[in-house]
């Protein structure tokens, strides 16, 4: 608490209890082995320039075109940061405006559709994402949405469906990219259906980026017309979105985040991305990206050997679905169970999952953030074990306390970079 008292001292005294919640959040992230995989642990540079003074400044506008005067640094910046995006994907093109994900995937869709033109993206029962389609969402109210999925019998994408829905549909948009989808992607497959079908391919690579960025999952950066991504996941940048085009699109693209679906930029944010893209100029992040993948691979393998089904039967990423319908469980009963133990996993539904999708069937786990903390596989093989027991023996106080006692062990071994 003290060494967080200190760097907060100003916030301390001009608003205590702003101060305390956030000392408190410092404490559950220090004692909790974090395995949502769309979290992760933004290094102490990021959290400097996120938390600067870049946050003073109205930069509307793009580097050299802004309608507000003294922008001179927030073109450095900006520039910098489309440099570095470029450089380390091998983009033509990069905007690092967008504030997230959804954002970055409205402009990108709004660069070639009209309102009621039809997008084909994964169904969000699937693995897919909000933005990719569903009815509660922008894209299923602003578009024509149709969706493809998994195969029932391997769970793995059905390319054979979104062929033949391709075709009979025509989209202007082939959206491809998934939130719990635990393999990898054959993009040239996909952008010859594109092709086929005359749509534009768009890629959201939100959860994945940094595993591109490493070598550690196939890029589709030579392959789709745009793509998308998140800063803040494997990336581990700050919370933000950016989208890669070729160079003709790049107009559109711009034209599409503003003045089309955003205002002033966050230049703190865009600061904050331009560190961890020069990070990823580092050696040592090949690597890291790489233990992202063998650490998902060993927990996987873990919860198989005590007994867990994982959807598609294992992971090629940073994620995995455990199915709980074998053992007539829920995911919030697990979701809350671990918690409870200092274990953060969130609640998923699976592929033909009949259940709520406020309580759903399974929990989605990951490793992006448990490898930014330095654990390896055998750190994977504990975590296992203890979750599994955690879920065979659910309610059994005395299992919960053993496994609360060897999560905090792992979590003091291998402490947070600024804790």
């Amino acid at each position: 608490m003290a060494v967080a008292t200190r760097r907060l001292a100003a916030l301390t005294a001009a608003d205590p209890e702003v101060a305390e919640i956030l000392e408190a959040e410092l404490q559950r992230q220090r004692q909790t082995l974090e395995l949502i995989p769309s979290e992760n642990i933004a290094s102490p540079a990021v959290l400097e320039a996120v938390g600067s003074w870049m946050t003073n400044k109205y930069a509307e506008g793009t580097p050299g075109r802004r309608y507000y005067g003294g922008c001179e640094q927030m073109d450095r910046v900006e520039r910098l940061c489309q440099e570095r995006a470029t450089a380390l994907f091998g983009a033509e093109h990069a905007n690092v405006q967008p504030h997230c994900g959804s954002t970055a995937n409205m402009a990108a869709y709004a660069a070639f559709c009209r309102p009621g033109d039809t997008i084909l993206g994964m169904d969000l029962s699937h693995g897919g994402h909000l933005s990719h389609g569903a009815s509660v969402s922008f894209s299923g109210q602003v578009y024509r949405a149709v969706t493809y999925g998994v195969r029932r019998d391997t769970e793995l994408l059905d390319y054979d469906e979104i062929h033949e829905k391709a075709m009979a549909e025509r989209p202007v948009v082939l959206m491809v990219g998934a939130s719990a989808y635990p393999r990898t992607y054959d993009f040239a497959h996909l952008r010859a259906i594109a092709d086929e079908a005359g749509a534009r391919l768009i890629v959201d690579m939100a959860h994945f980026a940094g595993l591109v960025a490493g070598g550690a999952h196939p890029s589709p950066v030579p392959h789709a017309d745009v793509v998308t991504l998140t800063t803040h996941k494997t990336l581990r940048g700050p919370w933000g979105g950016m989208i890669l085009c070729r160079q003709e699109h790049a107009a559109a693209i711009d034209k599409a985040v503003f003045p089309g679906h955003q205002g002033g930029p966050l230049m703190h944010a865009i600061a904050g991305k331009a560190v961890a893209l020069r990070a990823w100029g580092q050696p040592e992040m090949a690597g890291y990206a790489q233990r992202v993948v063998a650490n998902a691979q060993a927990l996987a393998q873990g919860l198989r050997d005590r007994g867990l089904r994982l959807v598609s039967g294992g992971t090629d990423n940073h994620l995995m679905l455990v199915d709980l319908r074998p053992l007539g469980l829920t995911g919030r009963a697990v979701q809350e169970a671990l918690d409870a133990i200092g274990v953060t996993v969130n609640r998923n539904a699976i592929p033909f999952d009949q259940a709520s999708k406020f309580n759903p069937s399974g929990i989605r786990l990951g490793t992006p953030a448990v490898t930014s903390r330095g654990m390896g596989p055998a750190e994977m093989t504990e975590i296992a074990d203890l979750v599994s027991n955690v879920i065979g023996d659910l309610g059994d106080t005395g299992v919960a306390a053993a496994a609360q006692r060897r999560a905090h062990a792992l979590c003091e071994a291998h402490p947070l970079p600024y804790a």
